[in-house]
């Protein structure tokens, strides 16, 4: 219940009616909010996985250990609303309302973005899997033992994400095609990214008035125990390994 309850609050912060997440022109940069909490058998999957690497896990270190219990991932639109959200979050932490487990930190293959979130402050590590991403680990006070770990990413990259994680998660896939058409795909999502930004650039240097997205928030259904199965097919998740919230119906955009 704890988690639960801290994921609700995080959830919260994402709202239209917190200013800190508008532009100059008031518009509100937080396109969609997803959250979950992690389910028993993805936990059993994850404590497996740090113990094959060697870590000791221990009822006195679990929480130390695994701090995606709840995880809330944030998506946007614009690369320039990432430093908007960046400071909302910072703002929100020297005001003492939640406290960082650890500092954030970014995952890019793109040495221009990992410019750009070193401008931000921000750590980052240049990921051969070609994942994007930014990390905040956040618990409600330093003392907490409770935590929920926030990701921060672009619409292109959460379908890049998508993808990736289907065909190539936990298992690399043996197909070599497959890997390969994996970075085009990331690099055809970092044009597009750009490519995004440029046509908003070019609008409003015309004059022209963009409306703010309605924003939606999509949280996973409680979790099921699910039957064995022999398919290896997993559907994505996140946030650190990134299992996928299942099916929930997205709100329509009003027109």
């Amino acid at each position: 219940m704890a988690f639960a309850g801290f994921m609700q609050n995080v959830v919260s912060f994402f709202q239209p009616n917190n200013e800190l997440l508008m532009d100059a022109g008031a518009r509100f940069v937080v396109h969609s909010v997803k959250f979950r909490e992690k389910d028993t058998d993805h936990l059993r999957e994850k404590i497996a996985r740090k113990l094959n690497e060697g870590r000791t896990i221990t009822p006195d270190n679990i929480f130390s250990s695994i701090t995606d219990f709840c995880g809330v991932r944030v998506l946007h639109l614009k690369l320039r609303d990432f430093p908007i959200i960046h400071n909302a979050i910072q703002n929100h932490l020297k005001d003492q309302h939640w406290a960082l487990f650890e500092d954030p930190k970014a995952y890019t293959w793109d040495p221009e973005y990992k410019a750009f979130f070193e401008k931000a402050g921000i750590k980052t590590e240049l990921k051969e899997s070609f994942y994007t991403s930014v990390h905040y680990v956040v618990k409600p006070n330093p003392e907490a033992s409770v935590t929920c770990e926030i990701q921060v990413r672009s619409l292109f990259e959460e379908v890049w994400g998508e993808i990736e994680h289907d065909l190539n998660y936990p298992k690399p896939s043996e197909n070599l095609a497959c890997r390969e058409q994996l970075k085009v795909l990331a690099k055809i999502v970092g044009a597009g990214s750009r490519l995004i930004e440029a046509i908003y650039t070019s609008l409003e240097a015309d004059g022209v008035s963009v409306r703010a997205p309605q924003t939606a928030v999509v949280p996973q259904p409680p979790p099921k125990e699910a039957p064995a199965t022999k398919s290896r097919k997993r559907r994505r998740g996140f946030p650190s390994e990134r299992e996928p919230p299942k099916a929930a119906a997205r709100p329509q955009r009003s027109p």
